[in-house]
C-alpha cells in the first residue's frame, strides 16, 4: 500500500514532461462530455509545463427550451512522448436536460480520467485528445444520480487548436 502511494505522489510531483511544449499557449476547440449531449466550445490553457486549466461552455436553444453546460477541467500531464502528452484530469460541470417529462432540469456531472493529447509532428499546434474514466452524473433522461464508466475519442473527447 505504502509503494502504491509513493508512486502515486511520485507521478503528482513530478516535473519533468518533454511532449509537446505548450507553456503559455491557449487551444481553442470542441468537445462532446457533456452528458446532456450539448455540443460545446473549449478552452484549455497550458499553465505550465505538467498542469493546464480548461473550461467549457455549450448551449443548445429553441422556442420551447434552452439546454445549456458549463465546466471547468483540471489537467496534469503524468507522462510524455515526442507528440503526446498522457494525463490525469477532472472535470466539474452544471448542466441542465431533459427529463422523463420532456421537462428541463438542472443538473451535474463530475469526472475524474486519464486521457492523451496527441500532436502530429510538424503540426504541433493542433491536439487530438482521447480520454477514459469514471463519472458521477445526474443529466440523465431517467433523472437521478448515476456512476459510470466513460471512453471518449477525440471526436467526443477535444480537438483544440492552440494558439
Amino acid at each position: 500500500m505504502k509503494q502504491k502511494f509513493l508512486i502515486f505522489l511520485l507521478i503528482l510531483l513530478s516535473s519533468e514532461a518533454f511532449g509537446a511544449d505548450l507553456r503559455g499557449r491557449m487551444g481553442l476547440g470542441m468537445t462532446n462530455q457533456l452528458a446532456n449531449g450539448v455540443p460545446a466550445l473549449s478552452l484549455k490553457i497550458q499553465q505550465s509545463k505538467t498542469f493546464a486549466l480548461g473550461g467549457l461552455v455549450g448551449f443548445q436553444s429553441n422556442q420551447e427550451q434552452t439546454l445549456y453546460g458549463a465546466g471547468l477541467k483540471l489537467y496534469r500531464i503524468i507522462f510524455d512522448e515526442p507528440q503526446l502528452n498522457f494525463y490525469l484530469a477532472g472535470l466539474l460541470a452544471s448542466e441542465n436536460y431533459l427529463n422523463s417529462q420532456s421537462k428541463v432540469e438542472t443538473g451535474y456531472q463530475m469526472d475524474g480520467t486519464m486521457g492523451t493529447e496527441f500532436h502530429f509532428a510538424g503540426l504541433e499546434s493542433l491536439g487530438l485528445s482521447f480520454e477514459f474514466g469514471l463519472s458521477v452524473r445526474k443529466a440523465k433522461p431517467t433523472g437521478g444520480s448515476s456512476f459510470e464508466t466513460l471512453g471518449d475519442s477525440f471526436l467526443k473527447s477535444a480537438v483544440h487548436f492552440y494558439l
